[in-house]
């Protein structure tokens, strides 16, 4: 339990300090005051993620980053006027101020409400043949591939269910049937999982026209060959503040270049970059969907994710990007796979 001193720091405390305490604390967000100890901001894991796309480091202050106009309640409030404020700006905790501005308390939903297994479906695409894979893949689908001695998929499954979520359904086709055996209709795993069965491949966004049913709240599409640490409740709170109809978990890789780039204007040289890095975001294969993105899906046609996410960006529909500050990593070929078993242990340590 966070005590509410360590939720404060100075406006020039730095990004990184602010993470380190979103991080640690149990209230996910560190309250920016002055010196007489009135509110003057509050940063977020959003802050900090938005911030970090738009160029800003670790290294600089939250200034740049924190929310100059957070949502503050009065001392004298009532339960019931915090607990309005809260879901109609859907927030999940408040500073408290006195009559000068000072914080004196810090009011979360969970006091409120006990905290609860939370509705938003996960869709996990596990049909894919794997063929980078083989020989590994030809008895075995990838997403049952055996990484820290249990198979990647329960890594996922199981990582969802200890943020709250329990509401699965899993895409699959090649070796289905040894997906469906282990995981059953997901009681021991705490979840309650549906299959969508493909009989031809539709593609990552395809078989989500295979839904019995049109989820009543946003929902996750993920690939089922991840592993990753991330906090899944951040990204749904990212997608909720951005009002995107679909966000995209994006994760920033480097490419070393091994010669010296030149650059030129024209014919004259005005600059040699020796063996530069050039960083670029990619699609991390997360996803998070507003239910009405499924109206943009053709029953029975073969659609992948990034063809969807381009038609809405072309209808000028607003898609948002989560940028992944924690480990993630593709399953897709032997050296991802080889790597993953190295990395498990200290990433997944205790789970």
């Amino acid at each position: 339990m966070s005590t509410l001193h360590s939720l404060l720091l100075p406006p020039d405390a730095l990004v990184r300090e602010a993470l380190t305490q979103i991080d640690a604390g149990s209230s996910q967000l560190a309250i920016i005051v002055d010196d007489q100890r009135c509110v003057i901001g509050v940063v977020t894991d959003g802050d900090v993620r938005r911030g970090l796309l738009a160029g800003v480091t670790l290294d600089d202050t939250v200034e740049r980053i924190m929310n100059r106009n957070p949502k503050l309640v009065s001392v004298d409030a009532s339960d019931e006027e915090i607990q309005a404020l809260m879901r109609r700006e859907v927030i999940h905790q408040v500073p408290i101020v006195d009559g000068e501005g000072r914080i004196v308390a810090l009011r979360t939903i969970d006091t409120f409400v006990a905290a609860d297994r939370l509705k938003n479906m996960v869709v996990l695409m596990a049909g894919g043949l794997g063929k980078r894979l083989r020989p590994l893949t030809e008895t075995v689908p990838k997403p049952m591939l055996p990484v820290g001695g249990r198979p990647l998929l329960e890594t996922l499954v199981q990582s969802f269910v200890d943020q709250g979520f329990y509401r699965f359904a899993f895409s699959v086709n090649y070796r289905a049937e040894a997906i469906e055996a282990h995981f059953g209709n997901g009681y021991r795993f705490g979840a309650e999982i549906a299959y969508l069965r493909e009989t031809d491949a539709l593609g990552t966004a395809g078989s989500l026209s295979l839904m019995p049913n049109r989820p009543e709240a946003p929902f996750f599409v993920m690939n089922g060959d991840i592993l990753t640490s991330i906090n899944f409740r951040h990204m749904l709170d990212f997608h909720r503040e951005s009002g995107a109809a679909a966000t995209m978990a994006v994760f920033e890789k480097g490419f070393d270049i091994p010669y010296g780039v030149v650059e030129l204007d024209g014919d004259r040289l005005v600059a040699i970059r020796e063996k530069p890095t050039h960083s670029f975001f990619i699609s991390a294969g997360i996803y998070v969907l507003e239910p009405s993105v499924l109206d943009r899906i053709e029953p029975g046609a073969v659609l992948d994710m990034p063809d969807l996410f381009s038609r809405m960006v072309e209808a000028g529909e607003t898609v948002s990007a989560f940028p992944i500050r924690e480990y993630w990593r593709d399953i897709g070929q032997h050296q991802d796979l080889d790597l993953a078993e190295q990395d498990f242990p200290q990433i997944f340590s205790g789970k």
